[in-house]
């Protein structure tokens, strides 16, 4: 989830903030403040109810004095819904988390073995996961998104009402892991919605399927490697993962047919021509499978499996689970699909979109991470760039660009 909310945190205009606030809080800052401190003494006495002691809601609480605007700006944008598909994918999936992937298979093989042992799952599966919610960890040290869980819950608990249902329980369950002595006040940290940890759980989840695999007597995904990775298995076992099998294949469509909508078997979609597109044959042709079509028929097409949709118990977006599935597939070794992306433009490598990223800051007009993934800061900047160079301002990190840059 980190790497899903840096693709829209890197610029914030006093505009956005101005809007997020006219939405959800009273004008004056004073009288919000007032209102917020008055909804924490009645949430103080519903958290107490539920189990809470005074004790810890009070030292939890100690220091959240108003709503954190940026949580509300956050909560309006998540790319898994909102980005390009082609965004969101090179984003994720992409040579850094892929070579990254391969690395950290190397140094964790003896804890990846336990979890492949012990729940079933697949380690590249889990090596998916742990990229796409941190980034392999990096996120956890970046102060400019890491945050208060207390404080982030309490914003959207307070002001975001459709999911004020959601916080109020995320916030109750945050305060009973504390009490339960897994974690300190001051390490319930995570993301702007409350998820945690390597493996960004939300706490809810953590109080259901966190583990305690290094042996220590604590559930620690904040800090243990083994404890957040063997959750994020144990999610998935304790969802229904099945051993050995797939997630999906990409597959190829024939031409000028349109397709049924909901599940047939493996071999009733060869049947009508939907075959794998790198001509094998379908291991289990009796399994359920739906077709995935995200990008138009000119784009990749995918039948999914069952373990799919168990990876849509971490996250409900189609897209999250294919980019599991796919970044899982080629830190195995496996090919990218065969058709890419519709893009209106030429693609750029992981580095080159770090160069881009590096000229656009050296003109004075990027100021966030050189990290090689195009969010909100870096499209305004390449529109910036665009338009002083007068090309469209489509806002698109492509080749004609970078290339125009290289001129300057």
């Amino acid at each position: 989830m980190f790497a899903r909310m840096r693709a829209s945190r890197l610029v914030t205009t006093s505009r956005a903030l101005c809007l997020a606030l006219s939405l959800t809080l009273p004008t004056s800052a004073a009288f919000a403040d007032a209102q917020f401190q008055r909804w924490v003494s009645q949430f103080r006495a519903t958290a107490l109810n539920s189990g809470v002691s005074a004790q810890i809601f009070d030292r939890a609480f100690a220091g959240v004095t108003a709503p954190d605007p940026e949580v509300l700006r956050l909560a309006t944008n998540q790319p898994e819904f909102t980005a390009p598909v082609w965004q969101y994918f090179d984003n994720q999936v992409n040579e850094q988390s892929i070579t990254n992937g391969r690395q950290m298979a190397k140094q964790h093989r003896r804890t990846l073995d336990v979890v492949e042992k012990r729940f079933g799952v697949d380690r590249n599966i889990i090596l998916g996961i742990w990229s796409i919610e941190s980034r392999y960890g990096e996120a956890l040290s970046n102060p400019s998104v890491v945050r208060n869980i207390v404080t982030s819950l309490s914003t959207l608990a307070y002001a975001d009402k459709r999911r004020q249902k959601f916080a109020r329980q995320q916030l109750i369950a945050a305060l009973k892991i504390v009490q339960n002595g897994d974690v300190s006040v001051k390490q319930l940290t995570g993301s702007w919605a409350g998820a945690m940890g390597h493996t960004q759980f939300i706490p809810t989840s953590y109080q259901t399927w966190a583990v305690d695999l290094d042996g220590n007597g604590k559930r620690d995904i904040w800090n243990s490697i083994p404890d957040a990775l063997g959750s994020a298995a144990n999610l998935l076992k304790q969802n229904g993962w099945r051993t050995g099998h797939a997630w999906g294949y990409e597959v190829v469509l024939p031409a000028g047919r349109k397709f049924p909508a909901g599940r047939m078997t493996l071999a009733q979609w060869q049947a009508i021509g939907v075959v794998r597109a790198n001509g094998q044959a379908y291991p289990r042709p009796n399994d359920q499978a739906e077709l995935k079509v995200l990008d138009g028929r000119e784009g990749p097409a995918f039948l999914v499996l069952h373990n799919f949709n168990v990876l849509k118990r971490y996250n409900s977006s189609d897209r999250y689970a294919i980019a599991v599935g796919l970044l899982a597939d080629q830190i195995a070794g496996h090919n990218p699909p065969r058709r890419d992306w519709n893009r209106p433009f030429t693609r750029l490598t992981f580095a080159e979109t770090q160069e881009l990223q590096k000229r656009l800051s050296a003109h004075g007009f990027y100021n966030g991470e050189i990290d090689g993934r195009i969010g909100s800061g870096s499209r305004e900047a390449i529109r910036a760039m665009q338009a002083r160079l007068g090309m469209p301002q489509d806002g698109h990190p492509s080749k004609e660009l970078l290339t125009r840059l290289r001129r300057q």
